[in-house]
């Protein structure tokens, strides 16, 4: 079974990074032509752990492709200008506006922000890209005096190329949440990908805002208890014991085999509910990590919260294809300490499925009408 777990090492890095050009990119086709100069979010957008944004790094090997005449930030630069046009709201800014709410607004002098970087490392310098490196943080651009989750007055899209001397590049993108959940920030991705391939626009799902579908309900009806937001004072060890235990970063990869395996252990004899890999994977992390921290006391009641895709769930109305804003749900399942250190696997997977299940149309719309009513203004770390 040692091969089932294999953990991947990777090497400390110092990779020193140059910044050439700092722009920003604006769309070929200006904000008033829109006639419009702000853009409604939903609640799903404006919810308080998405005022983030994603980072993503994607490295590219050099493959002869592009001549040395050629210069790879321009046609990056070239191609989100034009994509820029059909995704307009990603040259707007974020500001508050009554009780708080987000919405994009915009206005000269905005448009996404594309950083020009070189360093006199080689990618195979890098070690294995396949395995995720802290190091890689400066490959991502940050403003100097930027602050832990500032969303407002930012730039929505913030992208740096960095050239390493064997002709390979990357792209470190940070997408503000609130614009688009993983699927939208992909489609964004791949339009901006096959413009700078062909050299012309291409935007296929053709990008639709539709924000609106998610209003909230006049009057509104919260139907469920929403414990993913509630404030619960913190009446166990678990914060001492995770941030006085000195962690550390690891990665590891799990075979298909030990999948598998764990799938297999977590299903209940009776066979009432047939549990995904997701579930096991998830009961078998969360048990091991409250193990390992030995967290008291074991009647104390604990929260594992996970986003859920909500997209196939909405069906009055469906969603168009484009559509890339956030679709998605905080599910939340809860156990006692005792019974996440004393229980089985199978138990606490039917707690991560039911709550994976839970997410149903219904539920949105009362995560929408709950965010209107109460907007957390922030995160909520007690107990989970």
């Amino acid at each position: 079974m040692d091969h089932w777990v294999q953990e991947l090492g990777f090497p400390q890095l110092d990779i020193p990074i140059t910044i050439d050009n700092i722009n920003p990119i604006l769309s070929n086709c200006h904000f008033t032509s829109h006639n419009q100069d702000s853009l409604y979010l939903s609640n799903l957008d404006d919810m308080i752990g998405v005022r983030v944004f994603t980072p993503t790094v994607y490295f590219y090997r050099s493959k002869g492709l592009i001549s040395q005449d050629e210069n790879v930030g321009q046609i990056l630069k070239d191609a989100l200008m034009r994509v820029l046009v059909p995704y307009y709201p990603f040259t707007g800014r974020l500001r508050e506006t009554e009780n708080g709410k987000l919405e994009v607004f915009f206005g000269p002098d905005q448009g996404a922000l594309m950083v020009e970087a070189h360093s006199d490392l080689a990618l195979a310098d890098l070690g294995d890209l396949t395995v995720p490196n802290p190091a890689w943080i400066k490959l991502i651009y940050r403003f100097p005096d930027e602050e832990q989750y500032k969303v407002v007055d930012m730039p929505l899209v913030i992208a740096q190329v960095t050239k390493f001397t064997c002709g390979g590049f990357c792209l470190g993108l940070r997408i503000c949440h609130c614009l688009c959940d993983g699927l939208g920030a992909m489609q964004f991705l791949s339009a901006w990908a096959e413009t700078a391939k062909t050299g012309s626009l291409v935007a296929n799902p053709n990008p639709c805002w539709d924000r609106e579908i998610f209003l909230p309900r006049g009057p509104h009806r919260i139907e469920f208890s929403h414990t993913e937001f509630q404030t619960i004072e913190e009446g166990s060890n678990l914060i001492t014991r995770l941030w006085q235990g000195n962690p550390i970063q690891k990665c590891y990869r799990l075979s298909k085999e030990y999948q598998a395996r764990l799938k297999i252990l977590a299903q209940e004899e009776d066979g009432e509910f047939s549990n995904t890999t997701f579930d096991a994977m998830a009961a078998h992390v969360w048990r091991s990590w409250v193990k390992a921290l030995d967290i008291e006391p074991l009647d104390y009641e604990l929260r594992l919260t996970f986003s859920v895709n909500a997209r196939a769930k909405i069906k009055n109305p469906p969603l168009r294809d484009g559509f890339y804003g956030n679709c998605l749900c905080v599910a939340c399942a809860t156990s006692t300490i005792e019974r996440l250190v004393g229980g089985t696997l199978a138990e606490i997977a039917r707690l991560v499925h039911g709550a994976r299940l839970g997410v149903s149309e219904e539920y949105l719309r009362s995560t929408i009408d709950y965010i209107d009513v109460v907007r957390p203004k922030r995160l909520e770390f007690g107990g989970k």
